[in-house]
């Protein structure tokens, strides 16, 4: 499948999203450097990437030899000089802009001229980011949606200086790897994805915690009212308590607008290890599941 459009792509973190972005990024064509600071992360992330092709193999969405193929165009190594050939830098770290301002300082450095260098953030502005390279034009977000391989969407974010070429780099990557694009003009904090669930799931909270209504009866209203294929408090339980408090008070710290201001039960939960569906326990008990 590999054509002359075919960029090389690096994929800096082999977490969820990251070893997503390099599935979906093998799988239509592209050569792929995988990078994490351990071995075992990377043996963690290719080992949920075969498992995503063989499901897909299974259900007869990808053939033997082409899910073969995507695997052999992927490499994983730990050394971050690997990101010097790519054409297309996609950052996919955790969710903290000290983290990501560490690794643009680095890219910047390493990363060839004319690189994209693409943040995976949900919430962070890209201005920030793009702040800690020298190349601040370069710099643009591909927000992509977990799980990667099956969401079709990606929010393709423009800081204050991204070029219009950067931009078009990005969506012909995100349309290449089979996504549907929205674009955001102004890097708000949390963009339009983040910032209109985040308020939805804070305000779900905020009833759950008062006792207005049951977290079921409350997804069960959005669910039937709304057309939601999913409840606000089941969201969050898939997505992490942790991560869209962590959004929520990204939001907050931006914006001083209340209504990103989480209640204290979503504070306690995470403080008590009770995340979502990764823990076991969050807004619903998922043990044994």
């Amino acid at each position: 499948m590999s054509n002359a459009s075919s960029k090389q792509i690096a994929v800096i973190g082999a977490g969820l999203m990251g070893a997503g972005i390099a599935q979906v990024s093998a799988q239509a064509g592209h050569p792929v450097v995988l990078r994490d600071v351990t071995e075992e992360a990377l043996q963690r992330g290719l080992a949920g990437i075969r498992a995503s092709y063989e499901k897909f193999v299974a259900k007869g969405r990808m053939s033997a030899e082409d899910a073969e193929a995507a695997l052999g165009r992927i490499t994983t190594t730990t050394d971050l000089g690997a990101v010097s050939e790519a054409d297309i830098v996609v950052e996919a770290v955790f969710e903290k802009l000290e983290v990501k301002e560490g690794v643009f300082r680095e890219l910047d450095k390493l990363a060839k001229d004319g690189a994209v260098l693409a943040s995976n953030t949900s919430a962070i502005p890209i201005t920030r980011i793009a702040a800690a390279t020298q190349r601040p034009e370069s710099v643009v977000g591909v927000h992509f949606f977990s799980p990667v391989p099956l969401m079709k969407l990606v929010e393709l974010v423009r800081g204050y200086k991204t070029s219009d070429e950067t931009l078009a780099a990005a969506r012909a990557f995100a349309e290449g790897v089979g996504k549907e694009v929205v674009v955001v003009n102004r890097d708000v904090a949390g963009f339009v994805t983040t910032r209109l669930i985040t308020a939805l799931v804070v305000e779900a909270a905020k009833l759950y915690e008062s006792g207005v209504a049951t977290a079921e009866d409350i997804d069960t209203a959005c669910r039937l009212g709304f057309g939601h294929p999913m409840g606000p408090l089941e969201t969050a339980d898939l997505t992490g308590v942790d991560i869209l408090l962590h959004a929520a008070r990204n939001i907050y710290a931006e914006t001083q607008d209340e209504k990103f201001a989480a209640p204290e039960i979503m504070a306690r939960m995470v403080t008590a290890g009770d995340l979502g569906r990764k823990s076991g326990r969050g807004f619903y008990p998922y043990e044994g599941k």
